[in-house]
């Protein structure tokens, strides 16, 4: 049998949770909770301006790479209190980048970095699956469809261009015939 490749909820709890004492947690639990809950791909975490995080209008600006459709998503409180915890903790690197995300080396956080740090969560966490930052955004496909959210949604939510690539958290999802025979 193939591995899973993407986690449920409850493991990407387990997975931020196992950050807590960490030497880089404000940022790290900040990135995993955003890659979840945005689906974001890692080059587009990594990437992640600071004009693009908007606390005051409680918005993302996710701007999508793969040519897919950038969107601009909802902060939901849980979210906020992560992003302002990081951003306390940033202020004090005293930076010149641009990058919401940094490394211990005060330049934008590396694709490197971030799979090192998510596998190693996944590990501490006693993930069942070798976790890798991809999983992240299979999971909050996977997360919305379970919510029961309609597959065009999420395509938009994800920016995907192509529909195909969004059918793969709906097709097997037997959330979506919760409304049938009532």
């Amino acid at each position: 049998m193939e591995e899973r490749k993407y986690l449920v909820a409850i493991e990407v709890d387990r997975l931020i949770t196992a950050a807590k004492g960490s030497r880089n947690e404000a940022r790290d639990r900040c990135l995993m909770l955003l890659m979840f809950r945005h689906g974001l791909r890692v080059s587009e975490a990594c990437g992640l301006k600071l004009s693009q995080v908007d606390i005051e209008s409680r918005v993302l600006h996710v701007a999508r790479l793969k040519k897919g459709l950038s969107t601009s998503h909802p902060l939901r409180t849980d979210e906020l209190k992560v992003i302002r915890a990081w951003l306390s903790v940033r202020a004090k690197m005293q930076t010149e980048t641009d990058a919401f995300f940094v490394s211990e080396r005060r330049t934008m956080l590396s694709r490197k970095t971030t799979w090192r740090a998510i596998r190693a969560y996944g590990e501490q966490a006693g993930l069942s699956v070798s976790s890798h930052p991809h999983m992240l955004r299979h999971a909050c496909g996977y997360a919305l469809a379970d919510q029961g959210a309609d597959t065009r949604l999420i395509q938009d939510y994800l920016g995907h261009r192509n529909i195909q690539n969004t059918v793969i958290y709906t097709a097997t999802n037997p959330a979506r015939f919760e409304r049938l025979w009532r």
